[in-house]
């Protein structure tokens, strides 16, 4: 069974809640472990600013993905073009195939490239040194 995490009770300064059926907990998770909580009445001035603070965040976030989702495809196809232009031979090919690699890894999903998938990449366009069998070792 999980043990229940060690929680800390922070009072707001604004309305000075305690733990009730009417009011509202805030809790996080404490990056070294446990959580904090603070609770507040429904008409609290520090509880309306958060709602508020997180709503205009939230709007925020919406209109930067709508404008990323319709600048991205150009911006990607533009990559695409100029790395197609580039000489087969230039010391940097390694650097654009692997750039374009992983924008179309980003392109092909709704979220983030995975961990693994940057490997994946990567490990692709600059494999690992392997050791030389004609070299002998002394």
């Amino acid at each position: 069974m999980t043990e229940k995490p060690e929680t800390d009770r922070v009072d707001c300064t604004d309305c000075f809640a305690l733990p009730g059926p009417d009011n509202t907990r805030i809790a996080y998770v404490k990056t070294g472990g446990g959580v904090s909580e603070t609770w507040h009445t429904p008409d609290c001035p520090a509880l309306t600013i958060m709602e508020i603070n997180l709503m205009e965040g939230n709007k925020r976030i919406q209109e930067q993905e709508e404008w990323a989702q319709g600048v991205f495809p150009a911006a990607h196809d533009r990559l695409r073009k100029a790395a197609a232009e580039l000489p087969a031979d230039i010391d940097a090919q390694p650097f654009v195939d692997a750039l374009t690699e992983l924008v179309q890894a980003q392109a092909d999903t709704t979220g983030y490239v995975v961990l693994h998938r940057w490997a994946e990449i990567l490990e692709r366009h600059f494999p690992p040194e392997l050791p030389d069998p004609d070299r002998t070792t002394e």
